[in-house]
């Protein structure tokens, strides 16, 4: 009876999120009056003057919208001690820290547990969801989790990555079991010092208990792809590890090889069978379900940034479905992925109507804004108004603002959603891509997805000699007369001068902005320039953001890198191996 009791009642769960999106609206008032009421002795809400009002429209009449840098002075004061409350009512006890890829540099954010219980419901809710189309038994995941190290603010904080926030509250592991979803590797390797060992650990564990494993998961989905690369060059270490029981002497630390021992015992049987298994296949092709034959799905995020990876995650996937995560950032979560059974590029996320309070800055290109003015005003500077949760249009794109219980008020995300349907009466929205990820010159702007669109396109020319772009980033150059898009290309073997220059060719015509392709035919911008890098720069990169405490489960390759991100730059520009620039306009 007991452990029936422990295991997530994915019915209520469900039930519980159809009632609570019928009347979206209303939860939604009922949500921001609950965040006004209990930090409204905050000194950041009582010099905006709500004077106690916890109705949306006297909080829009008097809290502005803000980015995290209107904020960052409020947050250092938290994270110094400051004994009064300035942003929620009761104390932060813990600060995020976000992986800093995207500006260049990390970002402070409070997190309580207010936020560690929105975390579990929306786990709760996907599960439901997820576990209808997909049941799993009482196994085993084999989870690529890394926990970074915690460090203490000057005013006595703790402060990790957001995902080491949540892996460490006792919470996860509870609700993990609750969801049969429990980690297969002991804490000493998610929390151990050295992501390589802890790596290896993982995989090791995985193989100890390959037919209980039921489901394959990360934070992203390019730590599952950077696994099974790894065990590509190590799957005979590993092997030779299971055979005699002993452990690799790669692996140092005393509490992680401690951990292992307990789990390590010899069984040339198995090493014997996974020889066999990696023998036997194609280019690693269906290497996932070879190993793991109990598998059902395999489960991280895997859109925005992540969606280059699909193609390589396929390869080891076969035919295990892919399902991408929930929706949200280190400030906080957004929704749930109610609809597992979508292929991740058409993956959408139902907005949680209590987590927090939403709105939605509209996004509409307007010719007018490069050029017209309205007397001495740009257009540019005319922000649409934003809307509410139940008033934003099926097919249209939005930036997500949000107010949650972690001190967040009227906080833009910097996240660009479009509206793909409802789920009753709450939204269901497809991320497109970062805002302010975005190369431009002069009056072009390609965004993340432009970038990931045209590099797709090109890389077909590569795959026809059966290689592939293991990672890619950009840059813009305007150190030459006129600037020019840079783009840089790892590769996963020789191609020729010929197909390369070509590949730059179809890179600089797949750029559609029409500031772009105008811009590029009048040689206001100048060709488009292939990088070529030596095999190991990514790796380089991801050790540089590791080296600053960045844990690998957050770890998202920058895409686009700015004049903030100098070392990121130096370490890409260090390892050019090829150039070269387009012939295309």
């Amino acid at each position: 009876m007991l452990e029936k009791k422990e295991i997530l009642d994915v019915e209520k769960v469900i039930r519980d999120f159809e009632v609570m999106t019928k009347d979206a609206e209303k939860v939604q008032r009922e949500t921001l009056r609950m965040i006004l009421e209990e930090n409204g002795c905050a000194e950041y809400l009582q010099n905006l003057g709500l004077n106690g009002r916890t109705d949306p429209e006297s909080f829009k009449a008097c809290v502005p919208l803000v980015t995290h840098k209107d904020l960052e002075p409020c947050i250092q004061r938290v994270a110094d001690g400051a004994f009064s409350p300035i942003l929620t009512g009761k104390p932060i006890t813990t600060i995020s820290i976000s992986s800093g890829t995207t500006q260049g540099k990390p970002k402070f954010v409070p997190f309580n547990d207010e936020l560690m219980e929105t975390t579990l419901q929306i786990f709760r809710t996907s599960f439901a969801f997820r576990n209808k189309e997909f049941p799993i038994e009482n196994g085993r995941a084999l989870q690529f989790i890394y926990s970074s190290k915690q460090i203490k603010t000057k005013g006595g904080l703790f402060a990790g990555t957001a995902t080491s926030n949540v892996f460490r509250n006792s919470q996860f592991r509870k609700a993990m079991k609750a969801m049969q979803s429990e980690c297969c590797s002991p804490d000493e390797v998610i929390f151990g010092p050295d992501f390589h060992q802890s790596l290896y650990c993982h995989l090791l564990c995985g193989l100890i208990f390959h037919e209980e494993i039921q489901l394959v998961s990360s934070t992203f989905a390019y730590s599952i792809v950077l696994a099974f690369r790894t065990f590509e060059q190590v799957w005979e270490e590993l092997c030779d590890d299971i055979r005699e029981g002993i452990l690799t002497s790669r692996i140092t630390f005393p509490s992680v090889r401690s951990a292992m021992a307990k789990l390590l015992k010899p069984n040339p049987e198995l090493a014997d069978l996974i020889e066999k298994k990696c023998s036997g296949l194609s280019n690693w092709y269906g290497l996932i379900p070879e190993l793991f034959p109990n598998v059902k799905y395999i489960y991280g995020i895997m859109t925005g940034s992540m969606e280059p990876y699909l193609k390589k995650l396929r390869h080891y996937a076969a035919d295990v479905p892919l399902i991408s995560a929930d929706y949200g950032s280190s400030e906080g979560w957004i929704g749930a992925n109610i609809n597992p059974s979508l292929p991740p590029e058409s993956a959408t996320y139902a907005v949680l109507p209590n987590i927090g309070y939403f709105e939605f800055i509209p996004l509409k290109e307007n010719v007018e804004e490069h050029m017209q003015d309205s007397g001495n005003v740009s257009f540019l500077s005319m922000e649409p108004k934003p809307v509410d949760l139940t008033e934003v249009r099926v097919g249209e794109e939005y930036e997500v603002i949000i107010t949650n219980f972690g001190g967040l008020y009227r906080y833009k995300l910097g996240d660009v959603v479009k509206v793909m349907g409802f789920r009753n009466s709450t939204p269901e929205l497809k991320f497109v891509c970062r805002r302010n990820v975005m190369l431009a010159i002069n009056i072009d702007k390609s965004t993340e997805q432009d970038l990931q669109l045209a590099v797709e396109e090109a890389t077909k020319l590569i795959a026809k000699e059966k290689l592939e772009v293991i990672d890619f980033s950009s840059n813009v150059d305007v150190s030459t007369d006129p600037g020019h898009y840079v783009i840089f290309w790892e590769i996963s073997g020789e191609v020729s001068d010929e197909v390369l220059t070509e590949c730059c060719n179809c890179l600089d015509r797949s750029f559609v902005d029409g500031g772009y392709v105008s811009s590029r035919k009048v040689d206001a911008i100048g060709p488009l320039e292939l990088r070529v890098v030596r095999r190991g720069t990514f790796q380089k990169i991801l050790d540089h953001y590791l080296g600053l405490g960045t844990a690998l489960s957050q770890f998202k390759t920058p895409r686009c890198v700015g004049p903030t991100n100098n070392k990121v730059l130096q370490i890409l520009c260090d390892n050019v191996a090829k150039n070269y620039f387009s012939t295309a306009f």
